[in-house]
């Protein structure tokens, strides 16, 4: 047992001790985004998190999805969030407690999950280890370009998602606004 650990971990290269690394600080940060007691230090932490994310497409050579994640989720998202906290902070004063006080209960619940999915994802017999090879040829980016366009394809919740995020904006502006 000890022989094997010390083989292995002579064996772990750079790029997979900065994948440690990078996991590590991704989950610490996705923690205190939960943990924290400041709404605008949880939204920058979760940039913080999302960042981690980006970074982890890099390391899965998923250029397109990190330059995805960090101009929608850290570029729109979380500065959308910002202002949405930094418009609405005087109108919502909230003297009680912050934090759920059954946290324990939560701990527990989520470390079963855990343990749960690690279970199930041991026992499932159909995981293969590789992704498939593709051709030579293939462009990813032109196919998901003609899977948005297309007339089945996802424009219509793609315009709806944005939509979405306009009422956000406009009803967080007129809560900030409140009565005159």
């Amino acid at each position: 047992m000890i022989g094997t650990i010390y083989i292995w971990s002579v064996a772990m290269t750079i790029q997979q001790i900065l994948f440690i690394l990078v996991a590590a600080a991704t989950l610490g940060s996705a923690l205190m985004v939960v943990t924290v007691r400041n709404l605008v230090h949880a939204a920058l932490w979760l940039i913080a998190s999302l960042a981690g994310v980006a970074v982890m497409f890099v390391f899965l050579s998923a250029g397109f999805l990190a330059v995805a994640q960090v101009v929608i989720y850290i570029g729109a998202i979380s500065i959308l969030m910002i202002f949405a906290i930094m418009l609405t902070r005087n109108v919502a004063i909230d003297p009680g407690r912050q934090m759920n006080a059954n946290w324990v209960g939560a701990l527990i619940l989520s470390a079963a999950m855990f343990v749960m999915i690690i279970l199930l994802l041991s026992k499932w017999s159909g995981i293969s280890t590789t992704a498939p090879e593709l051709p030579a040829n293939y462009d990813a980016l032109r196919f998901l370009g003609l899977a948005l366009v297309a007339p089945n394809g996802f424009v219509l919740p793609f315009e709806l998602a944005s939509v979405l995020l306009l009422a956000a904006l406009i009803g967080s502006i007129l809560v900030a606004r409140g009565r005159r």
